[in-house]
């Protein structure tokens, strides 16, 4: 049996991960919006070249401030901008973050799973050696390998 994963995390390590994940969870709580599908596609997130567009706003504004519209609220586009500069950095950390977790919860699956195939092969091994207790264990574990019936298809049929 080889194990292609192995848990690296220490008890201490990841009560520290829990607690800063609700911290995490707490600071943003009231401060985060939540769309609804509906939201989502009629504000939609700009494409990048629509970035670049807001990016290059933000360049005049900065160093040109005189060719400005007087008609934008500047200072709530200055908020707007680094507020959306804050999220996306910290968005793109979460990702990559959540990324590998998933990746090694993937790995931790496939261990458990290749683990539970030899653990049934063996029941059935040992039902079929006559030892207690295996043939009920194996009656219930069945279900997980249900076998169907395979229907015909058309090109089957018609030969």
């Amino acid at each position: 049996m080889r194990n292609i994963i192995q848990d690296l995390l220490t008890q201490d390590e990841k009560k520290k991960a829990e607690k800063l994940v609700a911290e995490l969870e707490m600071i943003f709580i009231d401060k985060l919006s939540a769309l609804t599908e509906k939201q989502r596609r009629d504000y939609k997130a700009i494409n990048e070249k629509n970035k670049l567009f807001v990016n290059k706003i933000w360049d005049y504004r900065q160093h040109s401030s005189s060719l400005s519209s007087p008609d934008v609220d500047w200072e709530e586009f200055e908020k707007d901008y680094k507020a959306r500069v804050f999220t996306e950095n910290l968005l793109g950390r979460v990702e990559s973050l959540a990324y590998r977790l998933e990746s090694t919860k993937i790995l931790h699956d496939y261990d458990n799973y290749q683990d539970a195939l030899n653990d049934y092969a063996y029941s059935q091994y040992s039902k079929g050696a006559g030892k207690p207790g295996f043939t009920e264990k194996v009656a219930e574990l069945k279900q997980f390998f249900a076998r169907t019936k395979s229907i015909p298809t058309t090109d089957e049929t018609e030969e």
